[in-house]
C-alpha cells in the first residue's frame, strides 16, 4: 500500500454528526417517566375525588304566591298527613288463612280484608248452641210441671170446699205451685245465660274475619297467609301485629313546622296555599285548621294543621309541602308579585364574594350566582333561578361545581 493511501484512511469525516451524548438521553427519560407519574396521581385523584358520589337534599325552587288580593305573610314546609289512617289486626291470636287486600287497593267500610283459622271458634259456638237446646227443653220442662201443679191446687181448692179434703192438702198443692213457679223462673234465666254464651262465642267466631273500619286506601300489606297474627306484639319477631294499613284520603291535611319567631303571623282560619313538591306548578287552596299549642325545644318550631281545599288522588301521605300563609292585601294598592323564586336559606352559599346555589344537573351539581331578596321565614327570594329548578338543600363544605352527587330520598 502506498504511503499516500494510508494518510488517507488516517483523515477524519467532518461529514457525519458526532455521537449523542449519554448523559443528555437520561435526563430526558427521566423528565418524560417523572411527568408520566405525576399524570397518573392526578388521574387518581381525580377518579377517587369524582367516583366517590357526595350525598345531598334537594329542595325545589318555586316562584312566590300571588294573586288574589292576598299576599304571603309567612312560608313554611312540611308533609302530607292523613288524620284517619289504622293499621288493622285481628282481635284474637290466629293463624290467617288468606289475605284479600294488596296494596293500591280501595276498600269499603265493613269489606273482609282476612281470615283466620276458626276451628276451635266454630266447635266453641256449637257446643253454647247445644247447652242454650239443653236449658231451653229444662225450661218447657219445668213450665209443663208448672201448668200441672196448678190444676192440682185447682182440684185441691174445689175438694176443700166439698170439705172432702182436708185444708193442709189444699195448702201443700200450693206450696207445689209457688216451689214450681220459682223453678221456672230459675230455668228462664239458665237460658238467658246460655244465650249469652252462644253470643259470645259467635262474637268469637267473628274475630276470625278481619274487616275494613273504614273506607281508604290500602297503602301497606303487612302479612300473608299462614303467619300468625296477635293483637299483642310477641317476642321474636314471628307473630304479626297487623295484617294491613288503611288511609282514609279524604282526611289528608297538611302539617307544616313554623319557625316560632313568625309563629304570631298565623291564625285560626287563616287562608293558606300549597304546593307540593311533585307539581310545583300547581297550587292548592286551603287554611288553617289549627296551632298545635307546643314547640318543639330542638328544632324552635310550632306544629301548623292546615286543610286542603280541594281533594285529588296525586295528594298522598308524606307528599313534601310548601304552604304560603296569606292575607288580604290593601285593595288601594295593586301589587305584584316579587321578581324571582323561593329557595330554603341554608341552599344560599357564599362563594368568591358573592351568592350562589348549588342546581341539580343529573348526577352532578352547577354552582349558579344568584341575587338575594326578602326573606320568608325559612325561605329566601333569590334571582338567577328558573322555577321549579331542584337545589341543594344544604351544601356541605366539600361540594364543589360539578361534583358528583347522590340525592337523599
Amino acid at each position: 500500500m502506498e504511503k499516500s493511501d494510508l494518510l488517507q484512511q488516517l483523515r477524519i469525516d467532518r461529514s457525519e454528526p458526532p455521537p449523542r451524548s449519554l448523559g443528555a438521553g437520561v435526563w430526558v427519560g427521566a423528565v418524560v417517566a417523572v411527568l408520566a407519574l405525576a399524570a397518573l396521581a392526578a388521574g387518581g385523584w381525580w377518579f377517587l375525588r369524582d367516583g366517590k358520589a357526595i350525598e345531598v337534599e334537594a329542595a325545589t325552587a318555586a316562584a312566590p304566591a300571588s294573586g288574589g288580593g292576598s299576599t304571603a305573610v309567612l312560608q313554611a314546609t312540611g308533609y302530607v298527613t292523613a288524620r284517619r289512617q289504622a293499621t288493622v289486626s285481628a282481635q284474637i291470636t290466629g293463624t290467617l288463612l288468606d289475605v284479600l287486600i294488596e296494596e293500591g287497593e280501595h276498600v269499603e267500610a265493613g269489606q273482609v280484608l282476612a281470615h283466620l283459622e276458626d276451628t276451635a271458634q266454630r266447635a266453641m259456638l256449637a257446643q253454647a248452641q247445644a247447652g242454650l237446646k239443653a236449658a231451653q227443653a229444662q225450661l218447657a220442662q219445668a213450665q209443663a210441671q208448672l201448668a200441672q201443679n196448678r190444676r192440682d191446687l185447682a182440684r185441691a181448692d174445689e175438694l176443700v170446699g166439698r170439705k172432702l179434703v182436708s185444708r193442709q192438702a189444699a195448702e201443700l198443692a200450693r206450696t207445689q205451685v209457688e216451689a214450681q213457679q220459682a223453678l221456672v223462673e230459675a230455668q228462664r234465666r239458665q237460658v238467658e245465660v246460655a244465650q249469652a254464651g252462644v253470643a259470645a262465642a259467635q262474637v268469637q267466631l267473628d274475630y276470625c274475619t278481619v274487616r275494613a273500619p273504614f273506607a281508604g286506601v290500602v297503602v301497606a300489606k303487612a302479612a300473608q297467609p299462614g303467619e300468625i297474627v296477635s293483637p299483642l306484639s310477641a317476642g321474636g319477631g314471628f307473630t304479626r301485629t297487623g295484617v294491613g294499613t288503611i288511609v282514609d284520603m279524604d282526611s289528608l291535611e297538611v302539617e307544616v313546622d313554623v319557625n316560632e319567631s313568625y309563629i304570631q303571623r298565623v291564625a285560626a282560619k287563616q287562608p293558606t296555599e300549597a304546593v307540593l313538591d311533585a307539581y310545583p306548578d300547581w297550587k292548592i287552596p286551603g287554611h288553617v285548621i289549627a296551632i298545635i299549642p307546643t314547640a318543639d325545644r330542638g328544632k324552635a318550631t310550632v306544629k301548623v294543621r292546615v286543610a286542603l281545599a280541594q281533594k285529588d288522588a296525586r295528594i298522598v301521605p308524606d307528599m313534601g309541602v310548601r304552604v304560603s300563609f296569606l292575607e288580604e292585601a290593601d285593595k288601594s294598592e295593586a301589587t305584584a308579585p316579587p321578581a324571582g323564586v323561593l329557595v330554603p336559606t341554608g341552599s344560599i352559599v357564599q362563594r368568591d364574594g358573592g351568592s350562589a346555589v348549588f342546581v341539580l344537573d343529573g348526577e352532578r351539581v352547577r354552582l349558579r350566582s344568584v341575587t338575594t331578596g326578602q326573606v320568608f321565614g325559612e325561605l329566601r327570594l333569590v334571582e338567577g333561578l328558573v322555577a321549579g329548578a331542584r337545589v341543594v338543600r344544604v351544601p356541605p363544605a366539600e361540594l364543589a361545581d360539578g361534583a358528583r352527587v347522590q340525592v337523599k330520598k
